[in-house]
């Protein structure tokens, strides 16, 4: 064995240079492997005829994106079932997702990847054929029988309910993953316009000590810190995955420092459009939580008054003169500030399509409601969100919907509800479609509603069917409740897998 069996890339580089260094040529497979197969065995073998010495990156558990209940098996037993084989030299466990770091690390005089159902190059990632150019290593593709993990762990290995499993097998009649993600492909060319309030958004880490000696409250030994981009931009940041031109307009503090760190943490498609503030600051929310980011307090961190009237004057006119040029606006609206009631007259007068979230938070809980608007092509609510603004709590949901979508003249209305799923109706056809809940681990629900909204939206804006974006929309929010807070947005590559792991 040329590479210690399960260590990380480590053992691998190591094992390439005893290679190079006696003379003998190296290949490189890189995947997940959770379930191992002829179609894999077939294609190492083959990987093997390419270079005296083969080996294998593994993916790490943590950043498996598969889809749910990914991995069925752990990158120890993964690990050890690929060292088994005769053909294999080594085998390391990468901590992360893409190719592109192996690749440079271990220098493989070959990178071989398997043949897909679109053609020999378009499965290889960008940034791990750029790697394997740039080091001057030949890519190899390998044309053996092919078989599914995904498709064999579905049927073998249950994740979710029969519940959640009759409503993807209907749906799998009606779409395939193939086809909706062609379609959101489709979707790259829309000009994308988010409007709405900037945060930063702050994890300071610890672990309870308990009860304080004197006094109440609670006692907490402080571990570490971690900020985030959240609020509208990162509403933004999901969307410009998906499209080549995303504008973010948002208002910020003039003097605090955020810009800087706003302009760090944003796309590569997202431009943005500040309209600075004199009197206020860009707000911070200082999450303080456990080791299982179960959230003990937080703190609104802001100086000066909530709305500037200089910079939302300032905002009022550049919307009205750029908004018609946009095809999808969507406005996470979180009560901050920033969004004005003379400003939701401006987009709802000018917007061609308009997607809204007007979010309950501790900042303006009772007063910020869904009402403000006068219209909107998609709103998208939460179930507190919606019955407080119809001041229901216990009629239906549909009905609750109805009333609110009338009041708005709402084309379609999507309510989230957690574990319950989502309900979306289009008003126009008189129709509704439930989605379960498409996740079966969550790390932190901190911006799923906002990763729902943006994919909703995406898909409503571009003429996609609404029980197709309340899919997407769905699985986009079952992928970010595995991401802590606003860390990384949802991906176009992550969902595409995701999609097709549920639909398998």
């Amino acid at each position: 064995m040329e590479g210690a069996t399960g260590s990380g890339v480590e053992g691998l580089v190591r094992a390439a240079k005893r290679a190079r260094s006696a003379g003998r040529s190296v290949a490189l497979c890189h995947g997940t492997f959770d379930l191992l197969h002829m179609g894999h065995i077939r294609h190492l073998q083959r990987a093997r005829r390419e270079a005296d010495v083969l080996l294998v990156s593994v993916i790490a558990d943590e950043f498996v994106d598969k889809g749910p209940g990914r991995p069925v098996f752990g990158e120890g037993l993964r690990a050890e079932a690929l060292a088994a084989l005769e053909c294999v030299n080594g085998v390391g466990i990468h901590q992360g997702t893409s190719g592109a770091e192996v690749i440079r690390d271990v220098k493989p005089d070959v990178y071989v990847e398997g043949v897909g159902p679109s053609g020999a190059e378009g499965e290889v990632p960008k940034a791990e054929y750029e790697a394997a150019r740039d080091l001057g290593a030949r890519l190899h593709f390998t044309e053996e029988i092919t078989f599914s993990s995904s498709s064999l762990l579905n049927e073998h290995f249950d994740v979710f309910p029969e519940n959640v499993r009759s409503y993807l097998r209907e749906f799998a009649g009606r779409y395939t993953d193939r086809t909706i993600i062609d379609q959101l492909s489709e979707l790259r060319r829309l000009k994308v316009l988010v409007v709405g309030d900037a945060i930063i958004d702050e994890y300071h880490y610890t672990t309870p000590l308990g009860r304080p000696g004197k006094g109440g409250g609670l006692a907490v030994s402080f571990q570490s810190a971690e900020q985030f981009a959240g609020g509208a931009i990162a509403v933004a940041n999901h969307l410009g995955e998906f499209c080549d031109e995303v504008t973010l307009a948002t208002g910020i503090g003039a003097g605090d420092g955020s810009e800087a760190f706003i302009r760090t943490h944003l796309g590569k498609t997202v431009e943005p459009v500040f309209f600075r503030s004199e009197s206020t600051s860009t707000l911070i929310k200082r999450r303080f939580v456990d080791s299982d980011f179960n959230r003990l307090f937080e703190i609104y961190l802001r100086e000066g008054e909530d709305h500037d009237p200089q910079a939302g004057a300032a905002a009022r006119q550049w919307l009205a003169t750029h908004l018609p040029a946009y095809d999808v606006v969507v406005v996470p609206d979180f009560g901050n500030g920033f969004i004005s009631q003379p400003m939701v007259e401006t987009l709802c007068e000018h917007a061609r399509f308009l997607a809204v979230n007007t979010q309950i938070n501790s900042g303006n809980r009772g007063f910020h409601v869904i009402n403000r608007y006068r219209r909107a092509d998609l709103v998208s609510l939460n179930e507190p969100e919606l019955r407080l603004a119809a001041h229901d709590r216990s009629s239906a949901v549909d009905e609750v919907a109805e009333v609110i979508g009338e009041r708005v003249d709402a084309k379609h209305v999507a309510v989230t509800m957690g574990t319950a799923g989502v309900w979306m109706s289009d008003r126009a056809r008189g129709e509704a479609v439930q989605v379960p809940a498409l996740s079966t681990r969550v790390v932190d629900r901190i911006g799923a509603g906002d990763a729902f909204l943006s994919l909703a939206a995406l898909c409503i804006g571009g003429g996609l069917p609404f029980e197709l974006a309340s899919f997407v929309g769905s699985t986009a929010a079952a992928i970010d409740v595995q991401i802590v807070c606003n860390r990384e947005p949802v991906t176009s590559r992550g969902l595409s897998r995701y999609i097709t792991t549920l639909l398998k």
